[in-house]
C-alpha cells in the first residue's frame, strides 16, 4: 500500500523486498492504527516506521509532522540519514536534537520548522521549556525507537513530560528488540488499542551469526585480545567494553601494538564520537571499542566480527550487541570473553537465547607468547590514560557530557532557578 513514489525512493536504497517487521507493520500503520513492533535488531525497524509516516505527510503536508525518540545520539543522527534518503524526492527536512551539540543551532533548526523531529529525551524537554515559539501541538506522529531502552536510561520523567504537551490525538509508534515491564506501562499510557506486530516473541538472535565463547583468566584478557585479533585479522571488529574507562585504556593499549583501534563512549565531546563512527564507517579503521552506547541500533554493513570483551550485565543487552554484526542477511561472528567470575551471567545469556555456545578453538601457547608485549603496551596505556586525566583536570571546563554539567552544577550547589518564559 506504499505509493510509487517511495517505492521508488526504497529502490534506489537497494530495498528490494520488504523484511518481516515492515510487511507487518507497514498495512496496520497505513490503516492509521497505533502500533508496537517487535523484532530483532538488523531486521529493518527504522523503515516499518519512516514510510507510513511519509506516506501520511505526502497526503497532508505539515510543519512538525512527526517525533521520533531515541535512546543515544548515534542512533539519532542515523534516523535522520534513513528519513532523509526516504524522502528525498519529496523534500522532507529533517532535525536531530541531542545532547552534546550547541543548542543555540538547534534552536535555529526548530525555528525552520522542519516536518520530522528526531530527538533524544533530555534535549527535546529542554527545547520545550527554554526555546521561545517552539511547540509541538501539532504533532501527529509520535515515534519512539528501542523503548525499552529509553525507559531503562531512566528517561521516564522526559518522557512523560513530553507525553504531556503533545496532542491526544496522534499515531504512537513504538519498536524494540526486546520488551520489558516499564515498556508495557508506557503502552498503557501512549498508545490507543494498538496492533502488536512481533516477528520474534522470544530473543533470538539471527541464524546466520555463529556464536563462540572464550573462557580464560581474567589476568589474560588483553593477550587474548590481541591473539583473537591477530587470528581474524582483515576482519572488521566491534569490542563492546563495560565502562567508558576501560573503552579508552584498550583503545590506547591496541594502538600501542600497532592496530587502528578507535574509541567511542559517552565521555567523548559529540564531535569526537561521529568522528569515530564515520572513520569506522569509512573503513579507515577496522576496529571500534565501544560501551553499550553503541550497542542498539547502529547499521555499520560490515562489523565482522563482535567481540564481548566485558561480559554484558544485563542479558537482553547480549543480544543487542551481537546484532551489531549478521545484519539484513549477511553472515557475522561474535566471540564472548568469560573470566572466572563470569560463568554465571554466561549462562543466563545462553538460557536467554535458548542454545549452548561452542567454545573458540585457540593455541594457549600462542598467547602466553604475547604476554611480554602486551605487558609493556598496557604499561603505555596505563601512562597515557593518565596524563589523559591529568589533561583533562586543568582544562575542565572543556568536558560537555550531561553527567559532567549534572556533577558540577551539585558542586556549585544546585542549578539556578529557571525563569518562567
Amino acid at each position: 500500500g506504499v505509493t510509487d513514489v517511495l517505492c521508488e525512493a526504497c529502490d534506489q536504497l537497494g530495498w528490494k523486498v520488504p523484511t518481516k517487521i515492515q510487511i507487518e507493520a507497514i498495512p496496520v500503520a497505513l490503516q492509521g492504527r497505533d502500533v508496537i513492533g517487535l523484532a530483532e535488531t538488523g531486521s529493518g525497524k527504522t523503515g516499518a516506521f519512516a514510510l507510513p509516516i511519509l506516506q501520511a505527510l505526502l497526503e497532508t503536508p505539515q510543519r512538525l509532522f512527526a517525533l521520533v525518540l531515541t535512546p543515544t545520539r548515534e542512533l539519532a543522527f542515523q534516523i535522520s540519514e534513513q528519513f532523509e534518503a526516504l524522502g528525498s524526492s519529496i523534500g522532507v527536512q529533517s532535525a536531530v536534537i541531542v545532547g552534546g551539540i550547541d543548542t543555540m543551532s538547534q534552536s535555529l533548526a526548530l525555528a525552520k520548522k522542519p516536518h520530522v523531529i528526531i530527538a533524544t529525551p533530555g534535549r527535546l524537554v529542554d527545547h520545550l521549556e527554554n526555546t521561545k515559539g517552539f511547540n509541538l501541538r501539532a504533532l501527529k506522529f509520535l515515534v519512539m525507537d528501542e523503548a525499552d531502552r529509553i525507559l531503562n536510561m531512566d528517561f521516564e520523567t522526559e518522557v512523560d513530560k513530553i507525553l504531556k504537551v503533545i496532542p491526544r490525538d496522534r499515531k504512537t509508534f513504538l519498536f524494540s528488540a526486546t520488551m520489558t515491564k516499564k515498556v508495557q506501562k508506557l503502552q498503557r499510557a501512549a498508545l490507543k488499542n494498538p496492533v502488536k506486530c512481533a516477528v520474534s516473541s522470544k530473543y533470538q538472535t539471527v541464524e546466520k551469526l555463529q556464536q563462540y565463547y572464550i573462557f580464560i583468566p581474567s589476568k589474560f584478557k588483553d593477550s587474548y585480545l590481541v591473539y583473537i585479533l591477530n587470528e581474524l585479522a582483515g576482519n572488521s571488529f566491534m569490542i563492546f567494553c563495560s565502562t567508558c574507562n576501560n573503552t579508552q585504556r584498550t583503545a590506547l593499549l591496541l594502538r600501542n601494538l600497532g592496530f587502528t583501534a578507535i574509541p567511542l563512549h559517552g565521555q567523548m565531546s559529540q564531535n569526537k564520537r561521529l568522528g569515530s563512527l564515520n572513520k569506522f564507517k569509512a573503513k579507515a579503521r577496522s576496529i571500534l571499542l565501544a560501551t553499550d552506547v553503541a550497542s542498539r541500533g547502529l547499521d555499520i554493513p560490515h562489523v565482522d566480527v563482535v567481540i564481548n570483551f566485558d561480559i554484558p550485565t544485563h542479558s537482553k543487552d547480549y543480544i543487542h550487541r551481537v546484532g551489531r554484526t549478521a545484519r539484513a542477511g549477511r553472515s557475522g561472528r561474535s566471540i564472548t570473553f568469560v573470566t572466572q567470575y563470569d560463568v554465571e551471567l554466561f549462562q543466563r545469556i545462553e538460557h536467554l537465547i535458548g542454545k549452548k555456545l561452542p567454545a573458540f578453538p585457540m593455541q594457549e601457547e600462542e598467547v602466553m607468547m604475547l604476554t611480554e608485549r602486551v605487558a609493556e603496551a598496557q604499561r603505555f596505556a596505563r601512562m597515557e590514560l593518565r596524563e589523559q586525566g591529568e589533561k583533562k583536570r586543568s582544562r575542565n571546563d572543556d568536558d560537555d557530557t550531561e553527567e559532567a554539567i549534572g556533577v558540577r552544577n551539585k558542586v556549585a550547589g544546585g542549578k539556578k532557578k529557571k525563569r518562567k518564559a
